[in-house]
């Protein structure tokens, strides 16, 4: 399957997965200063963003768009790359280091680190968004020309609403309202949470915003399926979505973790 993408800068590839609801241009805060340092791959989920949606008759679940992320950079020649996600894309990474080398993963509020289904309070809050952003679409888009209105719209994803651009927060309404895989990735997910297969190879840093709305502490934020040396990390002022809340501070988060694998000996990242 060909994905959607955005690629720019030098160094070591760098491959940023998006949220449910989402796409790759909710990254756009972050790119221009990872890209200092990284051969950055923002993709686009399969029906997200100008992504093709995942056949009928295949189930979106987390490490089936893993498979199909690594098929993708499979074609695109990309071997070891870090990876960061947020939400979902949190998810699909963890999936996608369980069959393929990476170098290290960073997650932004990833999904599935519940017990059990998916809390029936993330299912609201998520299937409200969507049918907010599908039937009132060209009011979210007026309101989002002020401060306030973004405070409204994207308050329940985003810390610092008031601080995004106009351009950037239509993008996110428009990216919600959108996107044809929403539904079935949605039906996907809910049952399952994710479950932790062999050891990973790759070092994992895990970070919330501590305006983080969605994804609640006693609920959704159980790093026992992580690995025992996984680094938890503050964002301060950032909500579900903190890369326009503070890019500075989630390209350092990057970065940081980035550099955790610089030690390990070439080879080092065998397929597990």
């Amino acid at each position: 399957m060909t994905l959607a993408f955005t690629r720019r800068g030098t160094g070591p590839v760098l491959v940023l997965l998006h949220g449910i609801g989402s796409a790759r241009q909710a990254w756009d805060p972050v790119i221009d200063e990872l890209a200092e340092r990284f051969d950055v791959l923002a993709i686009d989920l399969p029906g997200f963003g100008e992504s093709p949606s995942l056949p009928p008759e295949v189930e979106p679940l987390p490490a089936v768009i893993a498979a199909t992320v690594a098929a993708f950079l499979d074609a695109e020649g990309v071997e070891t790359p870090h990876v960061a996600g947020n939400s979902l894309g949190g998810w699909v990474a963890l999936e996608l280091a369980a069959i393929r080398p990476l170098r290290s993963l960073t997650l932004l509020s990833p999904a599935g680190l519940w017990h059990g289904e998916t809390p029936l309070y993330n299912r609201i809050s998520l299937r409200t968004t969507r049918w907010l952003a599908r039937h009132l679409t060209a009011l979210a888009c007026r309101l989002v020309r002020y401060r306030a209105g973004r405070v409204i719209i994207l308050g329940q994803t985003h810390g610092q609403p008031a601080r995004m651009s106009a351009g950037y927060a239509r993008a996110a309404v428009r990216a919600m309202a959108d996107c044809p895989g929403f539904e079935a990735t949605m039906r996907a997910t809910e049952p399952r949470c994710y479950r932790a297969g062999p050891p990973l190879d790759a070092p994992v840093t895990v970070a919330f915003g501590s305006r983080d709305r969605l994804l609640l502490p006693r609920q959704s934020r159980h790093l026992g399926e992580l690995p025992p040396d996984t680094r938890v990390e503050p964002l301060a002022g950032c909500g579900h979505v903190p890369m326009a809340d503070d890019p500075g501070a989630v390209a350092a988060l990057i970065t940081a973790g980035a550099s955790r694998a610089r030690g390990r000996a070439p080879g080092s990242y065998g397929m597990i």
